[in-house]
């Protein structure tokens, strides 16, 4: 069995969407009524295996629908691509095709991925179709409230409608770009994993094997800068074993520890740590009221099970020895504990420069 088994519990299963989180999401523009249902998709008839340019299988398989089910479905999926990245104005559909629909036969969501193509200029995109999933979502929100990047996504009913997170798997870029980076890429690379190492923590965002963040290449005048960003939220405060919440302990992610080790002293491990703990609270300050309905959300909802909620709340007591994570009774309260620790801290110490 391999570590990263022994780290993570079997499949975590979906939770549903409640009544207070429908009304958040119903506030915040999340919840909108779309055309067509992750079950429609199901009634494929039929696949073939999508494989890469190397020739090996991507574990994603290209569906076909009989004629008359397929031009129905063509044409909800133009609109449900109208909706997530515009108004809902179907003057665009005729200009709109829908190239591919993949389904992925690996994961807990088991999401179908959408190639939309303008044919007038045959720019593409992709968005996602899912399954709801309380924890999923709940992920999504943090990522768009405490990130630096805004995510785009949809819920109705049983539904989840995701935007597409360009950039390069991490796995594909440890393997195959990660060598030809020169020094000073590496380094800021390592810098870039220690701050994403330390906003998955912080916010109790689990299972960031390489597979699930991707690598951004930012052209910045005469460098390129690299960002690390999730794009897998299905392990959202579930697990209780905490280092399920590090990233560094994924043997996929061997490469960049090691990288981190290299490039970067322990004195400035620890300040890109700090950096990022500082960014975290002032987005917690500047979206209090968000942030709080949210978490308000996760207080009253089921996120896991009993003996994980104890298991991790007894493990950020020995990290922290704060004493008010012993006090929480779930996910909710243990994520919101930890949100209003690093908020506390960095709010102290600017106390202390004022005074």
């Amino acid at each position: 069995m391999s570590s990263e088994e022994k780290l993570m519990s079997k499949k975590k299963p979906a939770f549903p969407v409640s009544a207070q989180l429908n009304d958040y999401l119903i506030e915040y523009s999340r919840n909108i009524k779309i055309p067509i249902f992750y079950e429609d998709l199901l009634r494929f008839q039929g696949s073939v295996v999508v494989y890469d340019k190397n020739d090996k299988d991507t574990l994603w398989i290209r569906t076909y629908y009989s004629e008359y089910d397929r031009a129905d479905i063509d044409l909800c999926l133009k609109k449900v691509y109208t909706i997530l990245h515009s108004d809902g104005n179907e003057e665009s559909i005729p200009f709109l095709s829908i190239d591919a629909i993949d389904y992925c036969t690996f994961g807990n969501s088991k999401p179908f991925r959408i190639k939309v193509r303008n044919v007038l200029n045959d720019n593409y995109t992709y968005f996602y179709i899912k399954k709801t999933d309380a924890s999923r979502i709940y992920g999504l929100e943090l990522e768009h409230i405490l990130s630096p990047y805004n995510l785009n996504f949809l819920v109705y009913k049983d539904t989840l409608i995701e935007e597409h997170i360009a950039g390069i798997p991490g796995d594909v870029f440890i393997k195959e770009k990660l060598h030809d980076c020169n020094e000073s890429e590496k380094s800021q690379i390592a810098k870039e994993f220690v701050k994403f190492n330390e906003r998955c923590m912080i916010r109790l965002l689990g299972d960031m094997r390489s597979y699930n963040y991707v690598i951004v290449p930012v052209h910045d005048f005469d460098h390129v800068v690299y960002k690390i960003r999730a794009i897998d939220f299905d392990q959202q405060s579930y697990e209780g074993k905490f280092k399920v919440y590090y990233p560094q302990f994924f043997k996929e992610n061997n490469p960049m520890v090691s990288l981190v080790g290299k490039k970067l002293q322990k004195s400035s491990i620890e300040q890109y740590k700090l950096e990022e703990r500082s960014i975290v609270a002032k987005r917690i300050l500047s979206s209090l009221d968000r942030i709080t309905e949210l978490i308000d959300c996760m207080k009253n909802d089921t996120l896991s099970i009993p003996e994980n909620i104890t298991l991790l709340k007894h493990q950020i007591y020995d990290f922290t020895r704060d004493v008010e994570f012993k006090r929480c009774q779930n996910m909710g309260e243990i994520v919101a504990t930890a949100l209003d620790f690093v908020k506390r801290n960095y709010e102290t110490v600017n106390t202390k420069k004022l005074a």
